[in-house]
């Protein structure tokens, strides 16, 4: 099971809770310490997790899951509701890059994803949720690239491939009609030209009775 799967399990499918999305972090910034703060819980992975709740209406909530070492439990850290949200900020909108920000009421993280590719979904699913849950005040994405927001661009690509196999299936018919009305039309050569050769045949064998009789 992956990780992903092993946290909607664990962490959200007990709260009657789905997981929509999710992106595994690190932080681009070390988080202040302080002072007098001693021990630790080791190192740990860091998921900020996109979920709603199953019952009507339903509620959108980003959620901080962390996973420490030696550990193969998933702890639930902060959490925010996604009218929380301010801002959303890509940092690079001329190419693919893995930091990012997220911008709340009364928190700022700044990020780095395992991978610009799992940034790029995570943003889809995050912009697409804003869409659909949040009637107004939806957070600023800034410093996006277009595709960062395309939050139907995974759709839009089922419906291409969709879209594509029609067109394949459609001209494979349409060449097996062609393929269907040659040979027709070669089977109506062919009986034309069979009926033709009785026709001869008739005719021959007409002359051939006539003249048996005119000369017996």
């Amino acid at each position: 099971m992956s990780a992903k799967s092993a946290i909607n399990k664990e962490v959200f499918a007990p709260h009657d809770e789905k997981m929509l999305g999710a992106v595994q972090v690190k932080r681009r910034m070390k988080k202040k310490i302080p002072f007098l703060a001693t021990g630790g819980q080791g190192d740990y992975m860091t998921f900020i997790c996109l979920s709603v709740t199953n019952k009507k209406p339903a509620q959108v909530s980003i959620t901080k899951v962390k996973q420490f070492e030696g550990s193969s439990a998933f702890v639930r850290r902060s959490q925010w509701t996604l009218d929380q949200l301010r801002q959303v900020n890509g940092i690079n909108p001329n190419q693919d890059c893995a930091e990012f920000d997220l911008v709340f009421d009364n928190a700022f993280d700044p990020w780095v994803a395992g991978s610009a590719t799992e940034k790029c979904t995570f943003f889809q699913i995050l912009h697409h949720t804003c869409q659909r849950f949040l009637a107004d005040r939806k957070p600023e994405f800034i410093n996006c690239q277009s595709k960062l927001l395309g939050g139907n661009s995974i759709l839009h690509s089922a419906a291409d491939s969709v879209t594509s196999a029609v067109q394949k299936a459609s001209q494979a018919l349409n060449e097996r009609g062609e393929r269907l009305g040659r040979a027709e039309e070669k089977t109506g050569e062919m009986m034309n030209s069979a009926q033709q050769f009785a026709d001869t045949a008739h005719k021959v064998r007409d002359i051939v009775f006539i003249f048996f009789h005119a000369y017996p």
